[in-house]
Parts: C-alpha cells; sequence; structure tokens
C-alpha cells in the first residue's frame, strides 16, 4: 500500500504577525512558518497504518522556509520518501495552487491512499484536501479520528457534532481529511532527527508555475479595531441581574 501525506506550512500564531504595507498580506520578512497542527496528525495516521499493515509512506511539502525540517522529522518518525515541490511557492499562497501542484505529484505516485490535515489555520479558501480529492476525482472524507484498512476499501471513523461518531466504508483509492490521529503524534528526539538528516534523501520536483485561480482576492487586511461597546456591570448577584433585564428590554430582546 502506498500512502501519500501532503502537507502545508502556516504562520506560528506564537509570534507576532505584522501586516505588510499593502495592507493585503502578512509582512513575510520575520515570519515564522510551522508545520499545520492537523498535517501533523496527518502524517502520525500514515505511519501507523504503516506501523499496523505496512505501507509506504510519501510525505510532500512546498519549497518554504522550514520545508526540510518538516520533511526530516517526517523521516525520523518513520516516512520512507521526502519529496519537496520546488518552485515559486510563497509563505502566504493560497489552497488552489496548492492542491494543484500537490495532485501533480499525487498523479504521478498513484497512491492507494492521501492523508491531509483537515484544515489549516491560514485556510481562507477552503482546505486543501477536497480541493485535492476534486482535481483526481476521488472520493474525500473529512473529520476522520480513525482510519481502518481492509483490502481495497477502508474504514474510517469521522466525527460529528455532539460527540457523535459515524464508521464510512470508502473504496481505495481514496482522499481522507485527518482531524486526529488514533495516537497523538509522536515525539522524536533532536538527535534522531540529526540522523535522518544524514541518512534519509530529499527529493525535489520542480513546479514550473502554480495557479491560484480561485482563490479569494483580500481587499484589507487588518488587526482587531479596539472599541468602546462594552459595559461592566458592577454590584452584588441581584444587582447585576436586575440592571442585565433592563439592558436586554432596552435592546428590545425581552418584551
Amino acid at each position: 500500500m502506498k500512502i501519500v501525506v501532503p502537507v502545508k506550512l502556516v504562520p506560528d500564531l506564537v509570534e507576532e504577525l505584522l501586516i505588510d504595507e499593502s495592507g493585503t498580506a502578512l509582512d513575510t520578512t520575520w515570519l515564522s512558518l510551522i508545520l499545520s497542527e492537523f498535517d501533523d496528525h496527518a502524517i502520525e495516521q500514515a505511519i501507523l497504518l504503516k506501523e499496523r499493515d505496512g505501507a509506504q509512506v510519501t510525505v510532500v511539502v512546498p519549497d518554504v522556509e522550514g520545508a526540510d525540517d518538516v520533511l526530516f522529522t517526517a523521516a525520523a518518525k518513520g516516512a520512507d520518501r521526502l519529496i519537496r515541490l520546488v518552485g515559486p511557492f510563497e509563505p502566504t499562497v493560497n489552497n488552489h495552487a496548492l492542491a494543484r501542484a500537490f495532485a501533480t505529484v499525487v498523479r504521478e505516485l498513484q497512491p492507494d491512499l492521501v492523508l491531509t490535515g483537515v484544515q489549516a489555520h491560514s485556510d481562507l479558501d477552503g482546505p486543501v484536501g477536497p480541493q485535492l480529492a476534486g482535481l483526481l476525482g476521488l472520493p474525500y472524507v473529512g473529520y476522520v479520528a480513525g482510519v481502518r484498512v481492509q483490502g481495497d476499501r477502508c474504514l474510517v471513523h469521522k466525527e460529528h457534532p455532539g460527540a457523535l461518531l459515524a464508521e464510512m466504508e470508502v473504496a481505495l483509492p481514496a482522499v481522507l481529511g485527518i482531524q486526529a490521529a488514533e495516537e497523538p503524534p509522536r515525539y522524536v528526539a533532536f538527535s534522531k532527527i540529526r540522523q535522518a538528516m544524514k541518512t534519509a534523501a530529499i527529493e525535489e520536483w520542480p513546479v514550473d508555475e502554480l495557479d491560484p485561480s480561485g482563490g479569494p482576492a483580500v481587499r484589507r487586511l487588518f488587526q482587531p479595531e479596539v472599541g468602546e461597546r462594552a459595559t461592566m456591570l458592577e454590584g452584588d448577584v441581584d444587582e447585576i441581574a436586575t440592571r442585565l433585564v433592563g439592558i436586554l428590554e432596552e435592546l428590545g430582546v425581552l418584551a
């Protein structure tokens, strides 16, 4: 079985995000990128399937700052093949362009299963997974929290609101959006990552051009504006309750 895991890097929200002079994008001068949290779960799920059922796991990442670290870490966890897409990638490239670039690689590799993170906090134009599945003409199931492969099909556990869990059977090949791996993403020591740097090879696959069509056009990007719309209620419980009821009546919420 062959598994491909396309991943993306996203801005690290721990760092301060600055807006560039155009006012429509992030300033990438000091922008720190990290692996998307859900993509980390997708890698973990792929490694778990390899350990349980036997598989070749290929991790694919666009050529942005931090890409090699992501690939070598994946190798230290157990990934077999590492591919970096080399092309005119920017840290803020949209998911339409990413999906088209990933689709080219997936068509070439012909995997049985494609695992993506179900979403990322930088998704302005929808997650990569459904777009990739549409380009490939493959079935897609998102919000997956467990995968079992049975021959030419797989059983997936899909989470629904209200703590409901559904079991679905999907014909392979397929694309799955992983919300949570069956186990938390494993920790690998830096010494093991350094060892992977010496033994694992990163393949470079050229991407001549990126097609971002279909994505949104950002007209304005700005920090949340400070307002003075909050009313602080003071006093004991009865006084606060009385004042709150009065405010709701003034707003017409209570008759």
